[in-house]
Order: C-alpha cells, then sequence, then structure tokens
C-alpha cells in the first residue's frame, strides 16, 4: 500500500510537472531546455506507470492526480 502512494506521488508530480514545463516553454517563451526537463518529466511518468504495484490500482490514481493538480 506504502509503495504505491509513494509511486502515485511521483507519478502526479512527474506528470503535472512535465506538462506544466513544456507549456511554459511553448507558451511563456521559456528557454527550450525547459520543455526538454518537461519531456524527462512525462518519460519518467510513463516509466512509473508501467510497474506492476501502479497499474493493480491505476483506477485510483485518477483521485491522486486531481488532488495534486489542485495544490
Amino acid at each position: 500500500m506504502i509503495n504505491a502512494i509513494v509511486l502515485f506521488i511521483f507519478a502526479g508530480i512527474a506528470e503535472i510537472g512535465g506538462g506544466y514545463l513544456i507549456w511554459l516553454w511553448l507558451r511563456e517563451g521559456k528557454p527550450f531546455y525547459w520543455g526538454a526537463f518537461g519531456g524527462i518529466a512525462l518519460a519518467i511518468y510513463m516509466v512509473i506507470a508501467t510497474f506492476p504495484s501502479f497499474g493493480k490500482v491505476y483506477a485510483a490514481y485518477g483521485g491522486v492526480f486531481i488532488v495534486l493538480s489542485v495544490l
């Protein structure tokens, strides 16, 4: 259970942070490396999403994603 919670938090930060960095690069004119770091963060999210303990309870991740997005 703890393992899944930690994975959810890391996945949420990677997904939200990666998307936000890419948005800042494209919309706000930040340097290219902001977009590159955003792409790396999204790639890390995809790796986390392949872990077996993450996949078993993926539906619950939606709730975690919403909470992290609001924060």
